[in-house]
């Protein structure tokens, strides 16, 4: 590529370097480089008569052309510039102005030569504008008018075509038709479109042949070979190449990857790898389960390659299911049914997969589809016995026997050895063992007798076992029902009782029986009908509560039954007491002592007299309450005031004298008999033998015991949480009694100087009570 653009360079170099030489020798007489002559306007003016001339043009325009890329020793001679008025003495002056002036053009203000001192590119400015003047060395002065001109950079083939977007890729059907277009890439060349064929590119392939082939001179690239399988060959590497100079020697190259992969379309069918597939399942498998799998292989991609399955023939199409496995495009077989390998050992099934999508262009190469043969093999197992029906049912009368047969259940090992089973009954099932089984032939007995009337049903499991197996049972539910037996005596429904007047009129009462057809009989005459009821008639007019309130009247029942049953019942029939208008006043029993026929004057006289007792007897228990006066009462302030602390607790153990027990002791005691308060017994107990007199030195301890010895062998004593009351406080005492009890009787003149000689325990009280006395004594 370079070395076309290098001859081009050289060559036109050439040419330019003649044609410098030639300007040089002859400057107003060169073709290429065309002068610009420089002339004066002139205005000639005459005398009268004379004819004006127009003045001639000073500028002759024109445009200088520089080859680019040109890289010589010396600088490129652009043109030259010449006045008319430049007399060749060097009193004319050129100046250059414009672009790139004094800096890529120069020129010679003697001569007026413009040289390029610069290596000029098109790509960066393909002309420039420049400004030419003439003006006097001396004063500086314009000679001329100045004039532009206009340089232009000719172009050479330096720029090799280029690929902007590449690498390329693209996607084509697999199958496609020869010709069918994959996709067009554009070359682009900075170099001048408008001179020459630097810009006029032509492409072609350099590598992907023979599958692709591109226009020359659109670059669209299209398939070139039939069938193209992408289960063959999926991706593809073209190459391609646009030149410039209309592809000619000499024209510079650029080339561009293109990637092409072929997309599938479904131009392959199913194919079964082998033609028979074996497959065993055990007969203890249930339904629902995994047998195998197979698999028809599609090359195909996406939707192209889904594959379906289905029985289309065999003796097992009832027993198999065949599904597909949308992840891995198998088909699997499963259990429809189990299978008994004692049955049918062996099934065979023909398999057909096809595509789910068939494309129509290629219709034509079908079938789409592929058959295989699948043979299934049943595996023995050890089974559990298996019962002849799936639950049984059986009958028993009631109140029979122990050791009754109720029926037989009936189980078989189902295997090839045949082993024998054994019967049991879950104790679970039959928690009250009411029922037993025979463990070698499956007999169900009773136990015990049964009751209907306590449940009527039994639902009992019986389990059989395989012996010498691997001791795998199996159950059965057995639902047993208890027969009646007529067993109950009737009984009357209800015990209500029956109310009559004191003076009725001839009537029957309605009573009933059990719900069975029963005959009572009795002393009175009865009304006997068909729905367990009977009618009792009063065979006299008067009856009196006073003579006799209740009669009890038996009634003997009996049923129809085999064997018959019989009881008697007692039916309760009670007076009712009623006015003159046979209107009933009360049927309860009534104390007949009271005097009968009160009026209701007297009644209210008996409450009035209630009521002033009543009365009587708040007033009585007001005035009580407001007699109650305090025994001591201060002038200066309430009693209720003033709060007393004794802090005096006694001087303890050693304390002798603080604590005589021989207060606590009832003289009247001693003598044997303890009298009690709170009853009044009959009967008086001796106290029990050892009870003596207590001394005053007896210990409390001893003291507590002994009185609870005598509570606890007194029969007339109260029980354990009665209040016991002690109404005696001792005798002896130097200070004598305490209480307040029987002051309220008598006047405040006790004299309380005494209190004085009590010592300091009594300090308090003295002093309460001596400034009291101090007091009235005063006032």
């Amino acid at each position: 590529m370079w070395e076309g653009l290098g001859l081009q360079v050289f060559l036109m170099c050439l040419g330019a370097m003649l044609c410098s030489a030639v300007a040089a020798s002859a400057p107003l007489e060169h073709s290429h480089h065309r002068r610009l002559s420089l002339h004066r306007h002139r205005e000639r003016t005459g005398k009268e008569g004379q004819v004006l001339h127009r003045s001639k043009r000073g500028w002759v325009w024109n445009q200088f052309f520089v080859i680019e890329e040109y890289t010589g020793p010396d600088p490129v001679l652009v043109g030259r510039l010449h006045s008319d008025v430049d007399a060749g003495d060097g009193n004319c002056k050129y100046i250059l102005s414009g672009e790139g002036a004094g800096t890529i053009f120069v020129i010679d203000d003697k001569t007026g030569n413009i040289h390029a001192t610069k290596t000029l590119d098109r790509e960066e400015q393909a002309q420039y504008t420049l400004t030419a003047q003439a003006v006097d060395r001396a004063t500086n002065k314009p000679l001329e008018p100045p004039s532009e001109f206009i340089v232009k950079v000719q172009d050479i083939n330096d720029n090799p075509p280029e690929f902007l977007h590449g690498p390329y890729y693209a996607r084509v059907p697999e199958m496609s038709n020869v010709g069918t277009s994959v996709m067009q890439v554009t070359a682009t060349d900075a170099d001048d479109p408008t001179y020459g064929n630097s810009a006029r590119l032509v492409y072609s392939i350099l590598q992907g042949q023979p599958y692709f082939s591109v226009e020359p001179q659109t670059g669209i690239i299209r398939t070139a070979l039939p069938n193209m399988d992408r289960e063959a060959r999926q991706e593809y590497d073209v190459v391609i190449q646009a030149k410039d100079m209309g592809g000619h020697m000499g024209g510079l190259s650029g080339t561009t990857e293109v990637k092409i992969t072929l997309t599938d379309v479904n131009d392959n069918p199913p194919k079964f790898p082998q033609s028979v597939y074996s497959m065993s399942v055990s007969e203890d498998k249930v339904s629902g389960e995994e047998v195998g799998r197979l698999k028809a292989k599609d090359p195909d991609l996406g939707e192209n390659g889904l594959v379906s399955y289905r029985f289309i023939e065999g003796d097992g199409m009832t027993v198999f299911e065949i599904t597909t496995d949308t992840d891995t495009r198998e088909g699997v077989i499963k259990l429809r049914k189990p299978v008994d390998f004692e049955t049918k050992r062996a099934y065979t099934l023909r398999v057909e997969a096809s595509n789910t999508h068939v494309d129509p262009r290629f219709i034509a190469w079908g079938p789409y589809k592929d058959t295989a043969t699948v043979k299934v093999m049943v595996e023995d197992a050890d089974e559990p016995p298996a019962f002849m029906e799936t639950s049984y049912s059986f009958e028993v009368e009631e109140n029979a026997p122990d050791g009754t047969a109720v029926g037989r259940v009936h189980a078989k090992d189902t295997d090839v050895a045949n082993n024998p089973v054994r019967y049991m009954i879950p104790r679970y099932t039959d928690v009250e063992q009411f029922f037993s089984v025979g463990p070698e032939d499956g007999i169900i007995k009773t136990t015990r007798p049964l009751d209907r009337e306590t449940l009527p049903w039994h639902n009992i499991s019986v389990s059989a076992t395989e012996i010498g197996g691997h001791h795998q049972d199996t159950k059965v539910r057995v639902n047993i029902k208890v027969k009646d037996v007529n067993d109950n005596a009737p009984e009357f429904a209800t015990q209500n009782e029956i109310l009559v007047h004191c003076i009725p009129p001839p009537k029957r009462r309605h009573f009933k029986g059990p719900s069975i057809l029963c005959t009572y009989s009795t002393s009175a005459p009865l009304l006997f009908t068909t729905d367990s009821t009977a009618s009792i008639y009063v065979t006299r007019r008067g009856f009196s509560r006073m003579t006799q309130d209740v009669y009890f009247l038996p009634i003997e029942i009996n049923d129809n039954g085999i064997p018959p049953m019989s009881s008697t019942n007692t039916l309760t029939i009670r007076v009712c007491s009623c006015d003159s208008k046979d209107t009933i006043l009360s049927c309860n029993v009534e104390p007949y002592i009271l005097p009968a026929g009160l009026s209701t004057g007297a009644l209210i006289a008996i409450l009035a007299c209630i009521v002033i007792l009543l009365a009587i007897v708040v007033l009585f228990v007001a005035l009580r309450r407001q007699k109650k006066e305090p025994l001591i009462v201060f002038e200066e302030e309430d009693i209720r005031e003033n709060i007393i602390t004794y802090d005096d607790e006694g001087g303890g153990e050693e304390d002798t004298e603080a604590f005589d027990i021989a207060t606590l002791q009832n003289p009247d005691g001693a003598n044997g008999f303890l009298p009690r308060k709170d009853i009044k017994p009959e009967l008086q107990y001796p106290m029990r033998p050892g009870g003596g007199p207590v001394a005053n030195s007896v210990d409390v301890d001893d003291f507590i015991k002994t009185r609870i010895n005598d509570a606890d062998s007194d029969p007339t004593a109260p029980p354990y949480d009665s209040i016991q009351i002690y109404g005696y406080e001792g005798r002896g005492s130097i200070a004598g009694s305490l209480s307040s009890l029987e002051s309220v009787t008598t006047d405040s003149d006790l004299d309380y100087d005494y209190l004085q000689s009590w010592g300091p325990r009594f300090k308090k009280l003295a002093d309460l009570y001596g400034t009291k006395d101090s007091a009235d004594d005063n006032s």
